[in-house]
């Protein structure tokens, strides 16, 4: 019966003009099992393994596009950051760690010094003590 009456509301709507033409169907959808709460425990797992650009910001200068379009091979910009300050370790974007520049092997790395608070009201609070 409930297919009838599905056919029945097709047919209301496709008539009521050609401009206004609206196509209804039936969706088949699954049903839901329930499953206990515990099963998912081990789906963090999957999320370990997966990988997330890390950048570390050196440092900045704002330029002129004179300026920059003077550049050539063997230029120097110089930047905002002194020598030995730490710089910025940024993961999407979002600064969460401050770290030192090092050299491994024959790379450069950076060793974190701080993991920097979510909380900005938290990072106050050790700033003070």
């Amino acid at each position: 019966m409930a297919d009838t009456s599905v056919a029945e509301a097709t047919e209301q709507q496709t008539d009521q003009s050609a401009d206004d033409a609206v196509q209804v169907q039936e969706a088949q959808l699954p049903e839901s099992e329930d499953s206990p709460q515990g099963q998912g425990g081990g789906q963090i797992d999957v999320l370990l393994d997966t990988t997330i650009p890390v950048t570390a910001r050196l440092g900045q200068v704002d330029m002129q596009v004179r300026e920059l379009l003077q550049l050539a091979p063997g230029s120097v910009l110089k930047l905002d950051k002194q020598v030995g300050e730490p710089v910025e370790v940024l993961l999407r974007g979002n600064k969460f760690a401050t770290g030192q520049i090092v050299v491994v092997g024959d790379r450069l790395g950076i060793r974190i010094q701080e993991i920097l608070s979510q909380n900005p009201t938290e990072q106050g609070e050790e700033d003070q003590t």
